[in-house]
């Protein structure tokens, strides 16, 4: 059967670490407007400026009403990631937020070539992802870091907000 589509595929060995995060920001307020357009073009300059180990970077849609947005990202590995998002800019902007979504919510999801998918959902009213088919639980204790929730222990590195923190010092959350 003869086709006219120029079908096409990957190689990824030269990547066996490779980790794919996808990220959301929703505007679940009309103030959290302020806090999207704040964020957003941060966020895409940071990308611009190639950190070590991030090998692509795709601005997404995912709604206009309500606002929903987001970005698709392809590390290297996931110390790479971790270190990143625990250095400047991204460290003074999470913790930022976790002080006060603004009216917005955000998430992410990580998938890991070796295995291991995880996921955290602040401020999100509406189930999706991950969270619209699997049990939900709050992101304490063994599931507060992203590096504990997709079973890679040994790749802790102190999150940008500690838990005590976070919950002890009046976010409440």
């Amino acid at each position: 059967m003869p086709t006219r589509v120029n079908r096409q595929t990957v190689d990824l060995s030269p990547y066996p670490d490779l980790v794919v995060v996808y990220l959301g920001m929703r505007v679940n307020r009309l103030y959290g407007l302020r806090t999207l357009m704040g964020y957003g073009p941060q966020i895409g300059r940071s990308a611009t400026d190639k950190p070590e180990g991030l090998l692509h970077h795709e601005p997404l849609l995912w709604s206009l009403f309500p606002m929903h947005v987001g970005i698709r990202q392809y590390w290297r590995d996931l110390p790479s990631l971790l270190s990143w998002a625990r250095s400047e800019p991204h460290r003074h902007w999470w913790r930022n937020f976790l002080r006060d979504s603004g009216g917005t919510g955000f998430w992410h999801e990580t998938y890991l070539i070796r295995g291991g998918m995880e996921a955290v959902y602040d401020d999100i009213p509406r189930q999706q992802g991950f969270a619209a088919f699997a049990p939900v639980h709050p992101a304490r204790g063994p599931m507060f870091g992203s590096a504990a929730r997709v079973g890679r222990p040994e790749d802790t590195i102190a999150p940008v907000v500690s838990e005590d923190e976070l919950y002890t010092q009046g976010s409440g959350r």
